[in-house]
């Protein structure tokens, strides 16, 4: 089993920055993905970014590359979402999520789909004003 606890959201006004932490705790494992999903108000669950922990590998929706960099702390077992040039339609719950790893070298497809996810963590609001 393992735990996901988010931290970081908050309020904060269009074109500013917020970092959002997911510290794991449980069973350790060597390989697996960290992912961030948000759900916007009125629509599903949303892939943002990934990070692949062995490696590094980053992922990143169209909608926020450039813009949120994901990163990770191997002893820390924490992986974060930096954002930045937020907008109001980036206004969600923000999810972390783990995967564990599979046979073969996983594709953006993968990757992108929240049912690829085992664990998740119970969210953080983010809210951007105009």
């Amino acid at each position: 089993q393992v735990q996901l606890v988010e931290s970081g959201g908050g309020l904060v006004q269009a074109g500013g920055s917020l970092r959002l932490s997911c510290a794991a705790s449980g069973r350790t494992f060597s390989s697996f993905t960290m992912g961030w999903f948000r759900h916007l108000p009125g629509k599903g669950r949303e892939f943002v970014a990934a990070i692949r922990w062995s490696g590094g590998s980053t992922y990143y929706a169209d909608s926020v590359k450039g813009r949120f960099t994901v990163s990770r702390d191997n002893a820390e077992n924490t992986v974060y979402l930096q954002m930045n040039s937020l907008k109001p339609g980036d206004t969600a719950v923000y999810y972390c999520a783990f995967k564990l790893a599979g046979r073969n070298e996983p594709t953006f497809s993968l990757l992108s789909s929240a049912l690829a996810y085992n664990y998740w963590g119970r969210g953080t609001q983010v809210t951007v004003s105009s």
